[in-house]
């Protein structure tokens, strides 16, 4: 039978889950101020603002400054993921209110690093903020498994994105990579999380593959509302580390073997012919991946 809902059965073992994933979150807990360069703080009305101040590359800039109008739409996200579990596995909505406390500093050191280090022009950084929140935020998915998936997906994204662009940070300052890191390490523990949930489903019962196609091959970041994303992601790609390239080779492969997508056997022929369409996608992608690196 196919059914987009999370199963009940599962429940004591999301419950531990749960509890894992606290245990793990307190150890690491941490507040924002910490891993601010408080020492360059100026005020902007008796210092303004000028380009010359800036002092990271412009790819490095666009990244952060991406990320951060990513993370802005926290109140959208939780909004649709509180819709979404309305009457669904009560642990998953405790996981929810534990996700958006967790995801709240995230924007503000992103913000006030940019700031206190002077590499945007703060008025700018001002009307882009507004500007994302205003447009608001809502993925396609509207059920609680394919929302899960989806979950997985841009945690596991996000936490490679923070990860690599870190690697390229530490060359002009090092604030920045322990930052970058330590948001990357949040998003590993939500991934962890979200990913499981899945993984039990897709053990318990193969025929919720025919719920992970849609999302698999149509994946996007919250981040598409915001002004320029698309000439964001190619700036990203060429000076910050994190491009389709890192998405199939750190994300989407890692999903697909962690969910071990190839040995599932579901009965419904519907969900078979998704997992086949899902196993050709990723096929069809490791060619043009290897085709640009045989070029290159």
């Amino acid at each position: 039978m196919l059914t987009n809902h999370l199963d009940f059965r599962l429940e004591p073992k999301l419950l531990e889950l749960y509890e894992i994933h606290k245990e793990r979150s307190e150890k690491i807990d941490w507040g924002y101020h910490d891993y601010l360069p408080w020492d360059k703080a100026q005020d902007f009305r008796r210092v303004p603002w000028d380009e010359s101040q800036v002092t990271l590359p412009n790819g490095i800039i666009t990244a952060v400054e991406t990320a951060l109008l990513t993370e802005v739409n926290l109140p959208w996200f939780t909004s649709h993921l509180e819709q979404t579990f309305k009457g669904s596995l009560s642990v998953i909505r405790d996981f929810v209110h534990t996700w958006t406390a967790e995801e709240d500093q995230h924007s503000n050191l992103l913000e006030t690093y940019l700031l206190i280090t002077r590499n945007v022009d703060p008025k700018r950084l001002h009307q882009l903020h507004k500007q994302t929140v205003e447009m608001g935020w809502s993925p396609d998915y509207e059920t609680p498994f394919e929302t899960m998936v989806y979950t997985s997906l841009q945690e596991l994204a996000t936490m490679v994105f923070y990860n690599n662009v870190a690697k390229e940070a530490k060359l002009y300052d090092k604030d920045l990579d322990i930052l970058l890191k330590r948001l990357a390490k949040d998003e590993t523990l939500h991934y962890a999380f979200y990913r499981d949930v899945i993984k039990y489903h897709l053990e318990l019962e193969p025929n919720y593959c025919y719920y992970l196609g849609k999302v698999i091959m149509n994946f996007q970041m919250p981040g598409t509302v915001m002004p320029d994303f698309e000439d964001r992601m190619a700036i990203i790609a060429k000076e910050a580390n994190y491009g389709p390239l890192e998405y199939f080779d750190q994300v989407l492969e890692a999903i697909i073997e962690y969910w071990e997508i190839e040995k599932l056997r579901p009965i419904a022929p519907e969900a078979e012919k998704a997992r086949l369409e899902i196993l050709e996608y990723h096929r069809r992608m490791k060619r043009i991946r290897d085709r640009f690196y045989n070029r290159k």
